[in-house]
């Protein structure tokens, strides 16, 4: 009996002959064995295999050779059904094998009736890429045995026996988990040792360019090969990155679904990092796009919508529909009265166990921004034009634009609600809420279908989107003109015509923003409210305002003026601050509780985010300057991987990793990924910039030019039905 394997997908191999009896791979030998290519190895399992060995002894033969060889052991005896073995192990070699670019062969293993009698016989052939993508899936392959040709025919096609079994698995989630985590860690540090060795080549030529001048022929060769190093640490830098992401995937019944927050080998303690964040996705989804794999997006978008109408309470109480979650984990659980099968199942986090309770505002925001970036960069637009998209596109608009108590057109959000997921004093309208809700109303407005039931909702968007602009450009807009008017406010106006609408007291300027606010630049604030602004700089928020057109084009540039002003700031030894400055004494102990995570210049604090610096490459295509992206890559090159792809930096010039800050960050990684492929490609970017309309610039300056009083005079104010 011989079984030929022509891929390897999946969990569960299954061979049947009449019915399908389970039979699992009691060993996978992964070792880099040297054999001459092409030949045929009779290798019993009592042959020692050692990857260190420059030869292996076959039955009184030796083979010298650098071929890479791939053994799957199959066994039908029946401690295989007991045993069996996590896919993650095949992953974990084939990985390896394409990372170092080897060659690799897939055997024929015949059944054996005993261990001793197995032959395995060596099929050459490089593996498909798809093997590579589809590891971790869920899926099983069952085989039909045609005894009359003497081989195995992949019955993955006929019928809907491999339906009915498509979410099951052997092992327990225990036993799986812990099998998925420690494998994946090795993969991790075998990548990232992988690249050990170009790194050290690159760091003794920059040591030779140290020692000196030297003769001119000499030089010109040095300076050449200087040149190919670097384009080949470059090349080997994203490659590194590529593997990394990949192997954060995670897979839901056999397709891949997103990717977790961290892959850190070496912490013991993952919290939720093990958890697709639907704001930490979105860098990997872009990375993707970019690269032309539209399934992970594809999926993402369609399994969390599904999850957005699940029911969530926090403490007897229930939060509005449309409520996108801030996470998700594939958990494998038994199956109802049947404790022997088991099988995959979303389990979504809306806040019920984050660390505070706070329910992500800006997930579903992100999840509409993605949506449209999918459907330009793919041309498949009948995701977005299906009715469940739709109706979730509709659906967290209605949250978003219900009416409350809030007099103002900026989203009002608690502490802790985006990216900066703690308390650091950003309750209220925070500056990166609001350019995420403008970004997204202009996406949706894009993307949703021209219908009569439509109608109301498409009104009450162009609404906000006209106050919301009109806003945010005129009153959070800070620069030297805009500081020394507000150093000259008056006081308790009231009148419709005051000036000081927001009972700003000029006491209010901190002695660091005078000296730092430099001639040429400026800057939108980070919140504004009723006597109060908070002047700190925030990078995502500005960044983004720059991307979808809520700051003005000549607003644009004297963010980007500012950034290059204050370079030694806010990009030091690593892009980009979070915030700038960073809260410190007892305005620190105040107002983040003495937060331990977030001291002065750590974390959301002060901390610098390397995940940033694709927002900042998307603002500076956008703005035609490329050239200040290009040099913030500059410096994330020459500490990323060597730093293992830390989460954040620490220190008012980001020397220190953070001193709780996880290895391998997923959207670390996938930000400098993003960044890189769009300096290639500056075009691609469209798919997520928002161009501003002639019809609201139209009405923008109509809105400015007319007397608030004159507008009450008019009647009631029209309301719409959402």
């Amino acid at each position: 009996m011989l079984m030929r394997l022509k891929s390897v997908i999946g969990l569960d191999l299954y061979a049947c002959h009449s019915r399908p009896p389970r039979v699992g791979i009691t060993d996978i030998i992964h070792h880099f064995l040297p054999l001459s290519r092409g030949a045929a190895a009779q290798i019993s399992p009592e042959v020692p295999l050692d990857p260190l060995h420059k030869k292996v002894s076959n039955k009184g033969k030796s083979h010298l050779h650098k071929s890479t060889l791939l053994f799957l052991w199959i066994e039908s005896s029946s401690n295989a059904l007991e045993r069996g073995i996590q896919r993650y192990e095949l992953e974990n070699m084939i990985g390896i094998l394409k990372l170092r670019r080897l060659p690799t062969y897939i055997f024929t293993v015949p059944m054996p009736l005993s261990p001793s009698e197995a032959a395995p016989q060596v099929l050459p052939g490089p593996v498909p890429f798809q093997v590579f993508r589809n590891l971790r899936s869920a899926s099983r392959i069952s085989f039909k045995y045609d005894s009359q040709n003497d081989r195995s025919v992949s019955q993955k096609n006929q019928g809907n026996w491999l339906n009915s079994l498509r979410c099951n698995c052997i092992g327990r989630e225990s036993t799986r988990e812990t099998s998925r985590e420690d494998t994946s860690k090795r993969l991790v540090n075998d990548i990232a040792k992988d690249f050990d060795d170009q790194r050290l080549e690159t760091a003794q030529h920059l040591k030779r360019e140290k020692e000196g001048p030297r003769c001119g022929d000499e030089l010109a060769s040095d300076t050449a090969v200087g040149q190919t190093i670097s384009r080949t640490d470059a090349n080997s830098l994203e490659e590194e990155a590529w593997n990394l992401l990949r192997a954060s995937m995670v897979y839901y019944c056999g397709s891949p679904v997103g990717t977790i927050a961290a892959n850190d080998p070496s912490d013991s303690n993952m919290l939720n990092y093990d958890q697709v964040f639907i704001r930490d996705f979105v860098p990997s989804g872009i990375a993707f796009l970019l690269n032309g794999e539209y399934e992970i997006v594809r999926n993402f978008i369609l399994h969390t919508l599904q999850l957005q109408s699940w029911e969530k309470t926090i403490d007897c109480h229930s939060p509005g529909q449309g409520l996108m979650p801030a996470s998700f984990k594939v958990r494998v659980v038994p199956l109802d009265g049947d404790d022997s099968a088991t099988e995959e199942v979303l389990d979504p986090d809306f806040g019920e166990a984050a660390i505070g309770r706070v329910a992500p505002v800006d997930s579903g925001l992100w999840w509409i921004i993605l949506l449209r970036a999918y459907g330009k960069s793919s041309g498949d637009l009948s995701v977005q034009q299906r009715i469940d998209v739709q109706t979730g596109i509709k659906m967290i608009l209605k949250l978003c634009l219900a009416d409350g108590f809030d007099m103002f057109p900026t989203l009002l959000v608690t502490d802790g609600s985006c990216m900066i997921d703690r308390r650091m004093g950003i309750h209220g309208h925070p500056l990166e809420i609001q350019a995420l809700f403008y970004s997204a109303l202009l996406c949706a407005r894009e993307m949703l279908a021209p219908e009569e039931a439509s109608a109301d909702l498409t009104m009450a968007l162009n609404n906000r989107l006209v106050a919301l602009s009109i806003h945010i450009r005129e009153y959070y807009w800070i620069d030297m003109k805009k500081l020394n008017e507000i150093y000259r406010y008056k006081t308790e106006e009231y009148s419709f015509d005051a000036i000081n609408k927001f009972n700003i007291y000029p006491d209010q300027i901190s002695p660091w923003l005078v000296d730092w606010m430099p001639q040429r630049g400026g800057y939108l604030i980070g919140n504004l409210q009723p006597a109060h602004m908070d002047f700190r700089f925030f990078s995502l928020g500005n960044l983004w305002a720059i991307a979808c057109s809520l700051a003005t084009t000549q607003q644009s540039h004297a963010i980007l003026d500012l950034i290059e002003a204050k370079w030694s700031d806010l990009v030091s030894n690593m892009p980009l601050k979070i915030c700038y400055p960073a809260l410190e004494g007892q305005e620190w102990s105040i107002i983040t509780g003495s937060d331990p995570k977030n001291t002065p210049w750590s974390y959301h604090n002060g901390g610098s985010w390397p995940t940033l610096l694709w927002q900042l490459t998307v603002a500076c295509l956008k703005m035609n300057r490329p050239e200040i992206a290009e040099n913030a890559i500059k410096i994330a090159e020459k500490r990323l991987a060597k730093d293992k792809w830390p989460e954040y930096y620490d220190t008012k010039g980001a020397r220190f990793i953070g001193k709780q800050a996880r290895l391998f960050q997923s959207w670390s990684i996938a930000g400098y990924l993003v960044a890189k492929l769009l300096m290639k490609n500056p075009s691609a970017a469209s798919i997520l910039v928002n161009v501003e309309d002639a019809e609201l610039l139209n009405v923008f300056s109509c809105a400015l030019n007319a007397n608030p009083r004159g507008k009450r005079r008019k009647g009631p104010k029209q309301s719409f039905i959402i």
